[in-house]
């Protein structure tokens, strides 16, 4: 039953990740900004491989600073 649980936490964050790609892409931002927050993806991305639910909770934080219009600078 547990593994059944791991898929639906896996499955689920494979959407949100393409969400919030698809988020990113639509941003009125610099293109060096754009490249900070696909970073960001990218590192969780690679978290999921490892620990799923350490991206996911990754994952929430960055969807909640995109919601409150928290982004990084350029020169980050």
């Amino acid at each position: 039953m547990e593994r059944d649980g791991q898929l639906e936490l896996y499955a689920a964050v494979a959407d949100q990740l393409k969400e919030a790609h698809t988020r990113v892409r639509a941003l009125q931002v610099p293109e060096g900004v754009r490249m900070a927050l696909n970073r960001k993806l990218l590192v969780i991305t690679a978290a999921a491989k490892h620990d799923i639910a350490d991206a996911a909770r990754r994952l929430e934080r960055f969807t909640k600073d995109l919601d409150e219009g928290r982004i990084p600078d350029e020169d980050r």
